[in-house]
């Protein structure tokens, strides 16, 4: 947001924030339950916003004490339903290690190929979202038209799941992205956190929106310079993703308590 002094214009720089801090746990035990709770959290926030599509779409999150362990959302459990206790634990060969339900053969073996390839990789989110799988149609990244599609900017990438599949090759492109678009299938995040990966998702939905809306005009749009776009992007880091998801993770929370059982 600009702020005009004496005939100056500044933008308002993220890091100026007030730091508020993440959470210090005493135990593994209070970590991996608080991780849960988020993930729940994050179930009910995209079923709320219809990014559930039957049975198929899933968000994981890493076990703080055995990271070649996840958890993940049970098969066929609707998104409005889950609790931290429905989730299923699961190691990297995709074999239950806690919890009750059907492993969901679609989410394990993609999330396994990732954490898998990316130790500093937490949480990731995959659903087929509306707006999301509109762009992914276009066959091409998204233009930094605002300061959150600057998020994004050299920061995502296109993959064709269709023609490479959802496993090591998913992994390859990824690299150091935060996002993937699947070509005509729908929008993939990571995070160094469950809030990173599932904000960044709700952000790159919106952004797939408001892209396909701008466009709608049949007018040019104007793009942010490069250089202001990179340096938005470098901004926006594991934190900032971290913290912007704070506000959508109250408000479910009171809203739904019982998804922390």
């Amino acid at each position: 947001m600009p702020l005009l002094h004496e005939g100056r214009t500044e933008m308002i720089d993220p890091r100026s924030f007030p730091k508020i801090p993440k959470p210090v746990f005493a135990t593994l035990e209070e970590e991996r339950r608080h991780r849960k709770i988020k993930l729940a959290a994050a179930f009910r926030i995209f079923g709320r916003l219809n990014y559930d599509e039957g049975v198929m779409g899933h968000i994981s999150a890493r076990d703080p004490e055995v990271p070649d362990h996840f958890w993940i959302n049970p098969f066929g459990v609707s998104f409005n339903r889950i609790k931290a206790s429905d989730l299923l634990r699961v190691n990297l060969k995709g074999e239950l290690i806690e919890g009750d339900g059907y492993r969901h053969p679609g989410g394990i073996p993609t999330h396994a190929a990732i954490l898998s390839a990316r130790p500093d990789i937490v949480s990731v989110a995959h659903t087929h979202s509306t707006y999301g799988s509109a762009w992914s149609a276009q066959n091409r990244l998204l233009d930094p038209i605002s300061s959150e599609s600057a998020f994004f900017y050299q920061r995502h990438a296109l993959y064709d799941t269709y023609k490479y599949g959802e496993r090591e090759n998913l992994a390859n492109i990824l690299g150091n992205n935060k996002a993937l678009i699947f070509q005509s299938h729908g929008l993939f995040t990571v995070g160094q956190s469950v809030d990173e990966a599932v904000y960044f998702f709700l952000c790159l939905e919106k952004v797939c929106k408001a892209q396909l809306a701008a466009e709608s005009s049949g007018r040019p749009l104007k793009l942010i310079e490069p250089d202001q776009a990179r340096a938005i992007s470098e901004r926006a880091d594991p934190y900032f993703g971290w913290l912007n998801f704070q506000p959508a993770f109250q408000h479910i929370l009171h809203e739904h308590p019982e998804l922390a059982l």
